[in-house]
């Protein structure tokens, strides 16, 4: 090497003497003298550190390193007691969409339909990690899916219904960055039980009451899930004492025992569907129980009982994000819808010997109807949801608009209802109320419940006449009881 330099150097000095005729043939002599010295100074430097051979599958990966998308951690984290203790009432929200699924309150009161123009009366309101995971309730506790950035880790917290202070926590560790947010999924709440699943898909199950840790699953470990690209949306479902999951990956529907964390069944997944944003909705057909996703590559209904694929289609795909879950109607049907210039398309589920066909009835333009964000309600015989542009519009099962909202505009926020009474919020914190009447648009009263409001995405809770809202970073309990309003 250091002859060949010497030789480069003595080259360099004669450059000043040479003619440019000269310089330029000598040029290629130049250059392999270059590369020559390059190649000899890598070969001695690397011969001591490297050993040059046949490579087999996996001896270029240290030992002991974990292959899977996350490394095993600990689900069951940490606790920690808090000094809230449970609210009254009895009333319940139990997971994504309430009780039944179908983002409709079953409150046995009446309902606040107009307020001040500072809105509801406020009962609490606290700090949360940033994203847009709505709560579950029951018994008096509220329960969220939180992240945690200065710990950097998914803490799933029990609060007081009443005034928002903690009961308890628990948490395990969690390498999350922003993206859009960090947590956005709801609890589901069993039989003594909430289940929670991470923006990572790490499912925990813990006592309700307590916080006891019972279980808890890594799906990119067990069944090979790919994370979605802005963190798992899917929302638990609990039914029949089973925690069913849509990982994807090896399976594309599970389910679990919810007091063991014990395989149930699971659906393969031929089609290689990968996880979506959306969650899996029940629906009743045929004298079938069955279960409903949206997987990144089409639609299926899985037997709740036995986890058999009962049938899918590929007719439906949203490309970049699937986020609205599938709302099922009357007669089989099924609406679905999505962001992204995807649409809308309405399904017919059929009998068929001993089994169900599907086939797409129409389809509808995004400006018709579709969703970038939140699921559209069924209610008493329409379809009400917020389009992309922001208005609200109730749809017929003909796919025929009713009314659209117009210059009223709600941003891609969440929305429920109660009482006849569509309950929204919009992106930066405008609380509205507008009736839910096919007859024609007729909003009844708005006022500013975050100031500023940023993303107000998070699906919102209803349970006591308490409506639990947020925003990017707070979460807050509005009472809409009517009855203690008036008081």
């Amino acid at each position: 090497v250091c002859q060949l330099l010497d030789r480069w150097a003595d080259g360099v000095r004669m450059v000043g003497t040479m003619s440019w005729d000269r310089l330029i043939r000598m040029t290629p002599l130049l250059v392999l003298i270059c590369l020559a010295a390059a190649l000899t100074a890598w070969l001695s430097a690397s011969r001591s550190t490297y050993d040059i051979g046949l490579r087999e599958p996996g001896t270029d990966r240290p030992a002991g390193v974990v292959t899977t998308q996350q490394a095993l951690i600990d689900l069951s984290g940490q606790f920690l007691q808090g000094t809230g203790t449970p609210g009254s009432g009895q009333g319940a929200w139990l997971g994504f969409r309430g009780n039944l699924h179908d983002g409709i309150g079953l409150e046995a009161g009446a309902l606040l339909q107009e307020f001040p123009a500072d809105g509801p009366k406020r009962l609490w309101e606290i700090p949360v990690g940033e994203g847009y995971a709505g709560a579950a309730v029951k018994d008096g506790r509220a329960y969220v899916l939180d992240y945690d950035a200065v710990v950097r880790a998914d803490a799933l917290r029990c609060l007081s219904l009443d005034d928002g202070k903690e009961i308890w926590r628990r948490s395990y560790p969690a390498d999350v960055k922003r993206n859009h947010g960090m947590s956005r999924t709801v609890p589901a709440i069993g039989e003594g039980v909430v289940v929670s699943l991470g923006p990572k898909c790490q499912v925990l199950c813990v006592d309700a009451q307590t916080g006891q840790y019972k279980w808890g699953v890594d799906l990119t470990r067990e069944y090979r899930t790919k994370v979605p690209p802005w963190y798992a949306g899917q929302c638990p479902l609990i039914q029949d004492g089973k925690v069913i999951l849509a990982p994807g990956g090896s399976s594309l529907m599970v389910a679990l025992d919810a007091q063991t964390g014990k395989v149930v069944w699971e659906t393969p997944n031929p089609r290689g569907w990968e996880m979506t944003h959306t969650s899996i909705i029940p629906m009743e057909f045929g004298g079938y129980n069955m279960l409903l996703y949206c997987g990144s590559g089409g639609v299926a209904g899985v037997d709740a009982q036995t986890g058999k694929l009962l049938w899918d289609t590929t007719a439906w795909r949203v490309k970049i994000a699937a986020v609205a879950s599938p709302v099922p109607l009357d007669d089989g049907r099924i609406f679905i819808c999505g962001g992204y210039d995807a649409g809308s398309m309405m399904l017919q589920l059929t009998p068929s010997g001993n089994g169900l066909t599907v086939q797409p009835i129409y389809t509808l333009k995004a400006d018709v109807f579709g969703s970038e964000q939140q699921t559209p309600i069924f209610y008493k015989g329409n379809l009400f949801g917020v389009i992309p542009g922001g208005q609200l519009v109730c749809l017929g099962l003909d796919g025929k608009p009713k009314w659209n909202s117009g210059t009223s505009k709600y941003g891609i926020g969440p929305y429920l209802i109660a009482n006849d009474v569509i309950y929204l919020m919009n992106d930066t914190g405008t609380f509205s109320t507008v009736a839910a009447d096919a007859s024609g648009f007729k909003p009844i009263a708005q006022a500013k419940v975050f100031a500023p409001g940023h993303e107000c995405w998070g699906p919102m809770a209803l349970a006591n006449g308490k409506l639990i809202v947020r925003d990017l970073r707070r979460m807050a309990c509005l009472d809409i009881s009517a009855a203690k309003t008036a008081e």
